[in-house]
């Protein structure tokens, strides 16, 4: 790593409050719901791996749950932030299902941190920058740096989907003390080169779309090739006919159904965040013999994106493995949003101890 961890630590996390406690909260808002949002600045002198600087000047949490509970963070795919609750002041979180009230990760047992990955949220009304170099380690730097201006010196567990869950593996590579148990789900200690290529087709499209005055057009379309890669054959073949239109040019059916998720994507992200985070999956890479804090791996069988040979790569590589769960799945990397039955005995076995 081109950076000390400690040395991160020390210098851009360090107390600066008059009792020497934490740097304050700069701002707690929207109590609705049990959810409070967290806002802290990051330090002027904060870089990424690449030596790049973030135009941002603060990252944005969420804790929802019962205060003084023991605390579990949450993160999921590079379309997810910090709104993972149902709340009266965003509608349905993008995981509502396993987040809530006596639910898998039950907010009467527990408080769970969310938070948006940088760069900035597409909710941020600050114009477009241009996409950075940013790691799933810088990812786990800017969390330590949440959490410690939180006041927070022990996680519960850190249960990571997707791109959430490289993450969780980046935090636990560098950050070994600070949480308890890992729980990934449909994540790999490296980014498969088949999906790689998938995702670069997406980021070129997006290119061209951004040269040619079309951004929003970028997003759907790479959107909808993301689409292909999320699901499976089986489930593509069960929903959609394949019945052709009246004349060459026409959308087939599962054209139209492609166009359509495309289309409430356009406004969901802005390309430079999408080329960022896209290109940070690809860039993902961490040692399992580094990683000591306890796991549970999730892997399904049929994820194209993820194939179960890498997560049993790093299951056998994991110093520390509690337990590995394989399963079949019509619907391949989106299972771990769809198999909530599934999903969340797992979350209630990892978490059954978790008490205060």
């Amino acid at each position: 790593m081109p950076f000390d961890t400690q040395t991160m630590l020390d210098n851009l996390v360090r107390p600066v409050g008059r009792d020497g406690g934490p740097l304050p909260i700069l701002e707690r808002r929207s109590r609705l719901g049990n959810a409070v949002d967290v806002k802290v600045e990051i330090p002027a002198e904060f870089r990424l791996q690449s030596g790049e600087k973030l135009s941002q000047t603060h990252l944005k949490g969420r804790l929802h749950g019962r205060e003084g509970a023991p605390l579990v963070v949450v993160a999921g795919g590079i379309s997810a932030g910090r709104f993972v609750h149902r709340t009266e002041t965003n509608g349905l979180g993008w995981w509502s299902d396993a987040v809530t009230m006596g639910g898998p990760i039950d907010l009467r047992r527990c408080q769970v941190l969310a938070f948006d990955y940088a760069p900035r949220a597409a909710d941020d009304q600050t114009p477009a920058d241009a996409p950075v170099t940013i790691t799933t380690h810088d990812q786990a730097r800017l969390l330590a740096l949440l959490l410690h201006r939180l006041g927070v010196d022990s996680v519960a567990a850190f249960i990571g989907c997707s791109y959430g869950g490289m993450v969780a593996l980046a935090f636990a590579e560098l950050f070994p003390r600070w949480v308890e148990q890992l729980v990934v789900v449909s994540a790999a200690h490296r980014a498969h080169p088949l999906a790689t290529a998938w995702r670069g087709i997406q980021r070129r499209i997006l290119k061209l779309a951004v040269d040619a005055g079309r951004p929003e057009d970028g997003v759907a379309l790479a959107r909808e090739l993301a689409m292909t890669t999320y699901r499976t054959p089986e489930e593509f073949g069960e929903r959609f006919d394949s019945d052709a239109p009246t004349s060459a040019g026409q959308a087939y059916p599962v054209c139209e159904y492609l166009t359509a998720r495309g289309r409430a994507y356009r406004t969901h992200t802005t390309p430079s965040r999408w080329l960022s985070l896209s290109d940070s999956i690809d860039r993902h890479s961490v040692l399992p013999e580094d990683i000591r804090t306890p796991t549970t791996l999730v892997g399904f069988t049929s994820d194209r994106l993820v194939p179960i040979d890498d997560i049993r790569e790093l299951a056998a590589r994991l110093p520390t493995l509690w337990r590995l769960v394989e399963a079949p799945s019509l619907y391949g990397h989106d299972a771990f949003l769809k198999e909530d039955a599934l999903v969340g005995d797992i979350l209630r076995t990892a978490l059954k101890d978790i008490t205060k």
